[in-house]
């Protein structure tokens, strides 16, 4: 385990420690629609007596922001999902000692695990939606069939809700027959992949990521499950202070190209900026072994959400002389985990599994 991450502080929701001037406090019996004006207008509105009185005025600016943004397009989603998190963050609660101060709150545990130094905050009612969510995640744990484990996501980290890129991956795996000394995973998100390799007879893996929490979050499951000595962690993006040359380099990357500025986390979990598989292929040749394979996990939900999308792997294979395609696996996406309330209306999705070559020289 790398002792450079040791003092690796994780990533938190912004809170406000000060008085709040000219805040609204909302309770049961005020006017839903015109305390939500006001969140819309700029004026922050701090949810008083019961929890559930939060979910009431998020129910309302829903409404409220649905009729304004009727556009249904991809674009004019994201215009929706953009001015509904601008004004719902606005929203807040108080937190005193870690615990939300309205009646019948959840209990989370991030709260202690992320603040133990502040006493008294608010915070955003959508982070502490997301927080929730992410603690139930955490505690009940997510099965990996797999693998034969069930893992404990940790909070901001990226986590799947969907397993058939995992079963490529397996495919793969039980038939490769190549060296095993040595593999890089890039962007190790829960630490799935790397699990994999290992149970597959990689025992010498080195991991990156440019988000903290999932660094934090795979050293601790790591710990948990007895694979500390064979992962190497680095906070890095992708292959920065990396100085292994690898039999296989795995990356699962974002699987749609960014319109919007990313923000740390998540985000960049979910899309990808301009150059980042140029950088990506640039760096995967020179830390490649001379017969290891590339292997990348994409999807085609770029092309199902935007017809004008290229393909970043095929504009690779064709524009560089870098790599060779090896192997090309495509599997249909079935339904998402019951426990997740994503919609499942991308019925054109396909997951691939891409095996490259170098090139000879």
């Amino acid at each position: 385990m790398n002792q450079d991450i040791k003092d690796l502080k994780p990533d938190r929701p912004n809170i406000i420690t000060t008085d709040i001037e000219n805040a609204i406090g909302f309770y049961r019996k005020m006017d839903t629609q015109s305390t939500v004006k006001e969140m819309i207008e700029g004026r922050y509105v701090i949810v008083e007596e019961y929890f559930s009185n939060g979910l009431q005025v998020l129910e309302e600016l829903k409404k409220n922001l649905s009729a304004k943004y009727n556009d249904k397009s991809f674009q004019g989603q994201r215009d929706y999902r953009s001015a509904y998190r601008e004004a719902s963050h606005r929203l807040l609660l108080k937190v005193v000692d870690n615990k939300i101060t309205v009646k019948k709150a959840p209990h989370i545990g991030w709260l202690d695990i992320l603040y133990p130094e502040v006493h008294e905050f608010y915070i955003s009612f959508p982070d502490i939606q997301g927080m929730n969510s992410s603690w139930q995640w955490n505690k009940k744990g997510l099965e990996i069939k797999t693998l034969g484990i069930t893992i404990n996501p940790y909070y901001g980290a990226y986590f799947p809700t969907r397993f058939d890129h995992l079963k490529l991956f397996d495919k793969w795996l039980k038939k490769y027959t190549g060296s095993k000394e040595k593999a890089i995973e890039i962007g190790v998100g829960s630490g799935i992949l790397s699990y994999q390799l290992i149970k597959n007879g990689f025992n010498d893996i080195y991991a990156s990521d440019t988000n903290k929490n999932a660094v934090i979050g795979v050293k601790e499951e790591s710990w948990r499950l007895g694979y500390e000595d064979k992962i190497t962690l680095n906070h890095a993006d992708l292959f920065e202070n990396c100085d292994v040359k690898a039999d296989v380099i795995v990356f699962n990357p974002p699987w749609i190209k960014a319109k919007h500025k990313l923000e740390e986390g998540i985000d960049k979990a979910m899309y990808y900026e301009d150059e980042l598989f140029e950088r990506f292929f640039e760096q995967a040749s020179q830390h490649l072994k001379p017969d290891g394979k590339v292997v990348l996990i994409f999807s085609n939900l770029a092309e199902v959400v935007d017809e004008e999308s290229t393909h970043p792997i095929i504009e690779e294979l064709r524009n560089n002389n870098r790599f060779r395609k090896d192997l090309h696996l495509r599997r249909d996406v079935r339904a998402s985990s019951r426990r997740t309330k994503r919609e499942d209306d991308r019925a054109n999705e396909k997951v691939e599994l891409w095996v490259l070559a170098a090139k000879k020289k």
